[in-house]
Formats: C-alpha cells, sequence, structure tokens
C-alpha cells in the first residue's frame, strides 16, 4: 500500500498540467457532479480530452465518480448512465522529507482546549498531551516481540528517519515538525521529546532507551540514547 507522502507526491504530479488544473478547478463547486460533456464545453475541449484528465484526478485521488441517468428514464432504451465527477476529500499536498504538521496542529488543538478548560498554562498541557499521545503510538507496538527494533520502525513510518550510530545512539535525520520548529523552537522541540518520551513509555522500552534534546544542524532536535548499563 502506499504510504501518505507517495500518495501526495502521485496527486501533485498529476497537478503539473495548466488543462488539468482548469478541469479540477471546475469541481470546486462541494457536492456538485460534473459530466464530461459539461467539461468538455466549460473548457472548450474535445470530450475526449475532458474525459482523459478527469479520468487522470481519479486516479490520483484528486476526484471521485458515480454513474447517474440523467434522463430520469430507466430501463431498456433509457440510454447508458453518465458518468459523473467532483472533488474528492483528499488535499494535493506532499513534503519530501516526509512532515507531520497535521500531528502538531491536533496536539496544539488538544493543549489549548485542555488549557482553556483547566486554566492551566498551555506549554504544560501540550507537554501532558504529547506525552500522552506518543503513549498511545507507543502502545501499538508494546506486543511486539523486539519492541525496540518495534519502535524504530513506527519512528520511521512517522517521518522520523531514525538511524542507529556504531555506539548505540540513535539520531533522528528527519524532524516531522520542522518549519514549526524553526519559528518556535522551545515549544516544538520541547513538545517533540514529550512525544518521543511518551512513545518510549507506552511501547514499554522507557527502561532501556532515554530520550534528550541534542540540537544538531540536519538532524531533529532529539535523539535516543542508552541508560546507563543497558548497552549491548
Amino acid at each position: 500500500m502506499a504510504s501518505d507522502t507517495e500518495r501526495g507526491i502521485s496527486a501533485v504530479a498529476a497537478m503539473d498540467q495548466p488543462l488539468r488544473r482548469d478541469v479540477y478547478a471546475l469541481l470546486a463547486e462541494p457536492g456538485s457532479w460534473i459530466g464530461r460533456d459539461e467539461a468538455a464545453e466549460a473548457l472548450g475541449i474535445p470530450r475526449s480530452v475532458a474525459a482523459f484528465h478527469l479520468d487522470k484526478l481519479v486516479d490520483a485521488g484528486l476526484a471521485e465518480v458515480r454513474f447517474e441517468r440523467r434522463t430520469g428514464r430507466s430501463g431498456p432504451g433509457a440510454g447508458r448512465p453518465a458518468k459523473l465527477y467532483r472533488r474528492s476529500s483528499e488535499e494535493a499536498a506532499a513534503s519530501v522529507p516526509e512532515r507531520h504538521y497535521d500531528l502538531a496542529g491536533e496536539l496544539m488543538v488538544r493543549a489549548i482546549a485542555a488549557s482553556v478548560r483547566t486554566g492551566s498554562a498551555v506549554d504544560a498541557a501540550l507537554a501532558d498531551v504529547a506525552r500522552a499521545a506518543g503513549r498511545e503510538a507507543g502502545a501499538e507496538v508494546a506486543g511486539e516481540q523486539d519492541r525496540r527494533a518495534a519502535v524504530l520502525e513506527a519512528l520511521a513510518a512517522h517521518g522520523y528517519e531514525p538511524v542507529v550510530r556504531d555506539d548505540g545512539e540513535v539520531v533522528l535525520r528527519n524532524c516531522p515538525f520542522h518549519r514549526l520548529a524553526e519559528e518556535e523552537r522551545p515549544l516544538v522541540c520541547g513538545m517533540n521529546l514529550d512525544y518521543l518520551e511518551g512513545c518510549l513509555d507506552g511501547a514499554g522500552v522507557a527502561g532501556d532507551l532515554t530520550a534528550r534534546l541534542a540540537p544538531e544542524p540536519g538532524y531533529c532536535c532529539v535523539r535516543l540514547s542508552e541508560r546507563p548499563g543497558r548497552a549491548g
């Protein structure tokens, strides 16, 4: 199955033609369905060309299809159902290396809501929310036989690109929240650390690995180290 990044890249690539972007723009009205003839007439292009670009949008996950008889008749002689198109809810967005600003946004919204509800400071609420979310993510691999390897696989799936160095330290070559960290480093890096600490805890490997802030150009601000006495 294609990853979110692969699907995003495919969607962006599908829009790399001015005419296809025009076809996509026709599908902008929420809930409306457009046929091939309507698209061709609106853009002044042959029906076959409109059909080609509409189907490419479907292949990229940017449009969806249904069939409908628009004559109002059914049965023999009613004609073939028309193929109709409308925009899907999928966004044409991709980032390389992979970023997860949606996760950062979700954590921050939860933290703000908790702060409003309880009167706690937003940064304290964000720390609690990030740790809880990390524990949930880590718990998904807690049942694996090799939990440490499973944690690294989970971090890779979340865009961290973990690399184990010769000394056993795990460096993260990519920060999923890079742009946000550039703007608000203490807040975002703190959230990242709390999330990863929660992940280690939820996976049951917090006794073996510890997360710490260790900013280095070209890497995520957090890295994972063997706890003293646990190496080897």
